[in-house]
């Protein structure tokens, strides 16, 4: 006997086979209906949540991606920089190199400059040195040819400056001395007085005398300044002459016992005095323009002398062609005259042909 449970009072009942079968075909039905519902809703959940987990994995494969795009985007930010600064420290470093090499061949520019300088001014102190020896040994030459009397000796030791001392003797006896110094420069420096005026007394020389090609502005050819005398090399013997007069004759002065103490000073005082000087002044003037005067009728004569010997040349010349070309006509039978040399009337013919 087949039965069947109600599902919904779930009671237990008999049924026949006929119904028993249409039911089982309709329970199959619904089954299979059932299950079909079953499997289309379970496919379409598996569908929806492979979907879903679909969207999910490719919002993560984004993510991921947008993560890794980050991360390279960083990394290639990071490398740019890095570049950046590795090219801006070689750069730098490079610059500093570049600046360093620029300083230091400064450096050795301003280097050679300085040697340079150095000596250049070396070598003009030593050419201002040995013109200044030079005009020093030709000053004592002048000075022993044209006072042979006197005695030139060296300068004491300790003594810095002063070239030549020069011991004035007079009637066979030292009655005073000049310490003389040269200065061959460019500019006068008044230091050169003091200097020498305390070297001259030092020595207990009488006189002083600056030699210099360069002298104070208000100085013409020579003057006393401060107890030194200054002059120029042309004067400078000239200068000694008087200054060798100034000695002896005090000298004179003061060994006569004709003369008070007083009559001495009062000499003294005109040999130093503007007057003597101006009467120095102007017999020096005196013979510069002698001088001048003299070396222009040179120059007028050597011109003249010049024309005439080119006149007398000429007419040498005019003569010799003359006789030579009558020579050249009459043959040997023209008599010799004397002072025409054969030997450029041969020179001469030979040109000709």
């Amino acid at each position: 006997m087949n039965t069947m449970v109600c599902p919904k009072c779930k009671k237990e009942f008999e049924i026949t086979e006929a119904i028993s079968h249409k039911m089982r075909e309709d329970v199959l039905a619904k089954a299979n209906i059932d299950h079909k519902e079953e499997l289309a809703k379970i496919k379409a959940e598996t569908e929806k949540r492979l979907k879903e987990e679909s969207l999910k994995g490719l919002q993560r494969a984004n993510e991921e991606k947008e993560k890794l795009e980050e991360k390279l985007l960083k990394g290639e930010k990071e490398r740019k920089e890095f570049e950046k600064k590795v090219r801006d420290e070689a750069l730098k470093k490079a610059e500093d190199e570049q600046r360093f090499k620029l300083k230091e061949k400064d450096l050795h520019i301003e280097e050679l400059r300085k040697v340079n300088e150095d000596f250049k001014r070396k070598l003009e102190q030593g050419s201002q040195q040995r013109q200044g020896e030079a005009m020093e040994l030709e000053l004592e030459e002048s000075l022993k040819l044209k006072f042979p009397n006197d005695e030139f000796v060296p300068i004491p030791k300790g003594i810095e400056g002063g070239d030549i001392w020069q011991k004035v003797i007079y009637q066979g006896r030292i009655v005073g001395s000049i310490l003389w110094e040269t200065k061959r420069t460019k500019a006068w420096q008044n230091i050169w007085i003091s200097k020498l005026k305390n070297d001259a007394s030092k020595i207990k020389s009488s006189e002083a005398i600056i030699v210099s090609q360069a002298v104070p502005s208000e100085i013409t050819n020579f003057d006393r300044k401060e107890g030194v005398w200054i002059t120029k090399y042309e004067h400078a013997i000239s200068v000694c002459r008087y200054v060798r007069y100034l000695i002896t004759n005090l000298t004179v002065i003061k060994s006569s016992s004709s003369h008070t103490r007083e009559d001495w000073g009062k000499i003294r005082d005109y040999f130093m005095g503007d007057t003597f000087k101006y009467i120095m002044q102007a017999h020096f003037d005196g013979v510069k323009t002698l001088r001048e005067i003299l070396d222009a009728e040179k120059k007028s004569s050597l011109l003249k002398w010049k024309r005439q010997e080119d006149q007398i040349e000429k007419l040498d010349s005019n003569n010799i062609n003359f006789y030579g070309d009558l020579k050249g006509i009459v043959g040997n039978s023209l008599p010799q005259i004397k002072g025409i040399d054969t030997t450029e009337l041969g020179l001469q013919a030979e040109n000709k042909t």
